[in-house]
């Protein structure tokens, strides 16, 4: 008879889609230790089943147009710092997408938008990024900047989209049909990718400007205007990542 340890180290080696068949070797076995075990392979099978379904669910916009091959998902990062670059994502997922966990980035760990990213990078059919800085920002305003991050992403793109499922808005001077789609992070799976595939590359952007500017905290604010942020402002004045017009208040 198998030993209960190993057969709790078997299951925790097994991969989710996996567990039926290791459970079907043990369901007979009555002790309740072997019992219990199951019983939590089961629950975390059913995890992945409905992980699957909301996964399926999420490709309801990306069904709607089944004419196009390539469906862009675009979405934007860092709007609402006043340190650093705004960043659009682009992305463009392959028809039969099997990716699990996608979702709008704020409602993911670090540690999992990281797996995502490295996962989307090597599976989408294509995908980049647009990123425009502080002093641009500046000078043309933060609507205008997502703008011309988005339009900097989708050239990037290769092979060119035919339709782009935005998040929320429509972008000037493209020519490519748009579908605007309110908190479209967390309704198409494409945007969802295009969430983490920004996030994930602003956040390490920040880590980087953390170590040329220690005294702002960029590390864990990403830029944001944090009490910690605002009174590294006062004390120290701004650096050249801040956007002047987001400022102007605190200094």
């Amino acid at each position: 008879m198998t030993a209960v340890s190993e057969i709790k180290q078997k299951l925790a080696e097994t991969a989710d889609k996996d567990l039926p068949e290791v459970i079907s070797l043990f369901e007979d076995d009555e002790r309740a230790g072997v019992q219990k075990l199951l019983e939590s392979a089961r629950k975390r099978f059913d995890r992945l089943q409905q992980e699957i379904r909301r996964i399926d669910a999420l490709k309801e916009y990306e069904r709607k147009y089944p004419e196009y091959d390539f469906i862009c998902g675009i979405d934007e990062v860092g709007r609402g710092p006043f340190a650093g670059p705004v960043v659009a994502g682009a992305v463009i997922l392959p028809k039969d997408c099997d990716i699990l966990y996608i979702n709008d980035s704020k409602k993911l760990s670090e540690k999992v938008r990281d797996m995502l990213y490295a996962e989307i990078s090597e599976k989408a059919v294509s995908c980049a990024v647009g990123i425009v800085d502080a002093a641009r920002i500046d000078e043309i305003n933060i609507l205008q900047a997502t703008y011309e991050a988005m339009r900097q992403a989708i050239l990037r793109l290769d092979p060119v989209p035919q339709i782009l499922l935005n998040d929320a808005v429509t972008i000037p001077g493209v020519d490519i049909r748009q579908v605007p789609i309110i908190k479209g992070d967390a309704k198409s799976i494409s945007i969802g990718a295009a969430s983490i595939y920004a996030k994930v590359t602003r956040d390490r952007m920040m880590l980087e400007y953390d170590k040329e500017y220690p005294e702002y905290g960029f590390a864990r604010n990403v830029g944001y205007g944090t009490a910690e942020h605002i009174e590294a402002l006062k004390k120290y004045g701004p650096c050249p990542i801040h956007r002047k017009t987001f400022i102007h208040s605190y200094i």
